[in-house]
């Protein structure tokens, strides 16, 4: 008690002061209905500046939820279009067979949606980091894709997080194909442009212009066929001949990546195994 009174002592100006400041508040705004409504404007107008800051955060937070759910969506309709695509496939090859394989209507693919925690383009050699790992079911060698297109191979895989080698990157090299055609050959990073790479060993003789489009060509266990890739944009004959190197420009924007797709391929290890084995025979 002894303190408390001589707190109050020590500080009985301010104390006298806050007194008359609030009675002279109470006495102007009781007895001035202008100064009242100047006063209740500008307190509404603060509330309503911190109620918009309030909703905006909310929004962003909502935003970022939908945007994930909406990459889930895409990624599923994407692997719907990719399964129908092999199981299309096997009927035709199945079309003069007696039986259809059983297995023509498994689903191959599967994904697993990941967000961007580091991510890299001015470097020669480009990684890119999420925020998945082997607890999600991520495992090295798994292709990362986005809404736009593909987007690089996971390389390093740990508990929860897993950094991917990107499209921008040398040591990447990716079996692309024009589309409407069975010809390939190899894309590759000439670290020149985030937005241009380089598709290599494309025969002279296939039938391809500016602004066709570049896929995947499904000539590995990583990637299905038919991922966009990009468009070309220029090409010149290599330094055989017989062969073109187009400019493709990517579809990917590898500066605003934010939500991908990891795609897992159920039936890799068998297709690695056995590829594997023909090599050493």
């Amino acid at each position: 008690m002894r303190n408390l009174i001589d707190f109050l002592w020590r500080h009985i100006s301010w104390i006298v002061f806050a007194i008359y400041v609030a009675i002279s508040c109470v006495l102007l705004f009781d007895r001035n209905p202008y100064q009242r409504s100047v006063y209740f404007s500008s307190a509404n107008r603060a509330a309503v500046v911190v109620y918009d800051l309030q909703s905006e955060v909310t929004s962003y937070l909502g935003l970022r939820k939908a945007n994930r759910d909406l990459q889930l969506r895409n990624g599923e309709l994407e692997m719907e279009v990719i399964n129908l695509k092999a199981q299309l496939n096997s009927y035709r090859s199945a079309a003069g067979a007696d039986t259809i394989p059983a297995d023509s209507v498994l689903h191959d693919y599967d994904f697993v949606v990941a967000r961007v925690i580091n991510n890299s383009v001015a470097q020669v050699n480009n990684y890119i980091t999420i925020d998945k790992g082997r607890a999600e079911g991520i495992d090295p060698e798994m292709g990362v894709v986005d809404q736009n297109g593909v987007v690089g191979i996971i390389n390093v895989v740990g508990e929860h997080h897993a950094v991917a080698i990107s499209v921008l990157n040398p040591k990447l090299r990716l079996s692309c194909k024009v589309k409407g055609s069975d010809y390939f050959g190899s894309l590759v990073w000439d670290a020149v442009s985030p937005r241009y790479a380089v598709l290599e060993e494309m025969p002279r003789h296939v039938e391809f212009a500016a602004g066709d489009t570049i896929v995947t060509s499904g000539y590995s266990s990583v990637f299905p066929e038919g991922l966009m890739v990009g468009i070309i944009s220029d090409y010149k004959k290599q330094h055989d001949d017989n062969f073109y190197a187009l400019r493709v420009e990517l579809s990917t924007d590898f500066s605003g990546l934010g939500y991908v797709r990891v795609i897992s391929n159920r039936m890799k290890e068998e297709q690695d195994k056995l590829e594997k084995e023909a090599r050493y025979e």
